[in-house]
């Protein structure tokens, strides 16, 4: 977000705070009213942090978007020098080539869809082998993220307001990576796959590409954790089903509320936590796009199909919430009750309508350094190299960040947590985040459309007060989308401790929610 549109927001925030302030310093100089003053002074020292915000927030990002560029020239000369390949990045536009872009001319009358052909690679098919890709799966803000300055002109907040979508050259642009990708999945290669040089290849991070090397394996399937009742097993037995947020795994559900469940939910439901496909133990195919079909159709294969599930219960966090919802219109006779914590959410105004997954972005990364939390998540939406430099710092080295927890703290929930967060690679991250948070932007009024009005499960929705990487109004608005839904707004509680330090709570909430979908 631009300076200009910065200092308008922290405006409007205050400006009821400023407005109730003067009015109280008048009340202050005839009766001398010191909770007036105190309030006035209050609101001016917040007008003037959030000025102070905006400003070193300007400087910080303007920075980081000559560092990411300067990062993208030394990436690409050590991947060369370490794997022998240029890595396709989605800074520039294609430079041309064999690569062929063929476009609908009437994009209304289906899917948009890419054709890349490519010349023969290792006999793996001829100059008429294609690829087809729907453009419709990936995310615009993938390959168009202005850099501040040009975010600030007045021409692209006139093309905002015009809701003005992504540039034709863009076509070019996401179809040279695309090409890339495929074209490398197209190589022929008997070693099973390797991790990128900056990806950690330990046993957690790599041990799907140690199965598909087996004989008779694959690993075509997500990791998945399965808690059965122990036989015998007298009742009927109900299926759940626990899906993640983003750059988390199986683990955020298997170590807070499976051990809290009571015996009496432990002997009745079959819980199945998945970690999400580039997460946790899950395989990380560098060619994938990550894309909401490929999470879906992966969860349905690895879950659903794999263990005949022909109805079952929904709990999702944060991004999960997105593919659960994908997962309840796909399904909507087989959900018994959706659950959703977190649910990113953000409803698009109309004049944004055109390019609502640049607005999403902007809600969700804000560029601004602070709070930590939103710095954090702005510089791993908007800079795909600065990223992929936190990853090599972070997730490659976990074991050894493990293990300096464990030395100076030993407490065993900070611990679980970093096999949570640093266990996926930046390609599955980066992606993950591009093209289902942002793009779902214009699914997800659709969505909810459809769990209120064709589906009769129970809904719930939970948010923490505290949360200030979604903020508590993405779930309100959603509740709003669907009027049924139960929403519960925990106090003093954040995105993560939602969950985590009240976990027998949550699991009670949880099994009151199962209970009540079978009456």
């Amino acid at each position: 977000m631009h300076i200009a549109s910065c200092v308008w927001q922290e405006k409007k925030k205050k400006k009821k705070q400023a407005a109730a302030a003067t009015m109280g310093m008048g009340g202050v100089s005839s009766g001398g009213d010191w909770a007036a003053r105190k309030a006035a002074v209050v609101a001016m020292l917040a007008a003037a942090g959030g000025a102070v915000n905006c400003c070193v927030s300007f400087v910080v990002f303007s920075v980081l978007d000559v560092l990411d560029m300067v990062l993208c020239v030394v990436y690409k000369l050590v991947d060369y020098a370490v794997e022998s390949e240029w890595k396709p990045c989605y800074c520039a536009a294609a430079a041309g080539g064999d690569a062929r872009v063929l476009v609908p001319a009437d994009a209304a009358a289906g899917p948009k869809v890419v054709r890349l052909s490519s010349p023969a690679q290792g006999g793996c098919g001829g100059p008429n082998r294609k690829r087809r890709v729907q453009l419709e799966d990936v995310s615009d803000t993938l390959f168009v993220r202005p850099s501040l300055l040009a975010d600030a002109t007045t021409t692209t907040k006139r093309k905002r307001k015009q809701g003005g979508g992504a540039p034709p050259l863009t076509v070019a642009a996401i179809a040279e990576v695309i090409r890339g990708k495929t074209d490398r999945a197209a190589a022929p290669s008997s070693a099973p796959a390797r991790p990128c040089w900056s990806d950690c290849d330990c046993k957690v991070c790599h041990s799907w590409s140690a199965a598909a090397a087996a004989p008779g394996s694959s690993s075509s399937h997500l990791y998945v954790h399965v808690q059965a009742p122990p036989p015998p097993c007298q009742a009927q037995v109900e299926d759940v089903v626990f899906i993640h947020g983003f750059i988390s795994s199986s683990v955020f559900w298997t170590e807070t509320v499976f051990p809290a469940f009571s015996a009496a939910a432990r002997g009745r439901y079959r819980m199945f936590a998945v970690d999400l496909l580039g997460f946790g133990r899950s395989p990380k195919p560098a060619d994938s796009l990550y894309t909401m079909r490929e999470h879906v159709e992966m969860i349905e294969r690895s879950v659903l199909q794999r263990y005949r599930i022909g109805s079952f219960h929904v709990v999702a966090h944060s991004l999960g919430s997105v593919l659960a919802l994908a997962l309840a219109v796909k399904y909507p006779d087989a959900v018994k009750s959706l659950t959703l914590l977190a649910p990113p959410y953000f409803p698009v105004p109309k004049e944004e309508s055109g390019a609502a997954t640049q607005y999403v972005m902007r809600q969700v990364a804000p560029r601004r350094v602070w709070p930590p939390i939103a710095f954090g998540a702005s510089m791993a939406c908007w800079y795909e190299h600065v990223s992929r430099t936190i990853c090599l710092t972070i997730c490659r080295h976990h074991r050894v960040w493990d293990r300096l927890f464990r030395i100076f703290t030993r407490n065993r929930m900070r611990t679980f947590l970093i096999e949570a967060f640093m266990c996926h690679t930046h390609n599955a991250a980066w992606h993950t985040l591009h093209n289902i948070i942002c793009g779902s932007a214009a699914r997800m009024d659709a969505y909810l459309d459809v769990v209120s009005d064709q589906l009769s499960c129970k809904v719930a929705l939970f948010h923490g007060r505290d949360d200030e990487l979604l903020p508590v109004e993405c779930t309100l608005a959603a509740g709003k989308r669907v009027p049924r839904a139960r929403v519960t707004v925990y106090d003093h509680k954040d995105h993560i401790t939602i969950i985590v330090g009240q976990e027998k709570l949550f699991a009670a909430e949880l099994e009151a929610i199962w209970r009540s979908a079978a009456d």
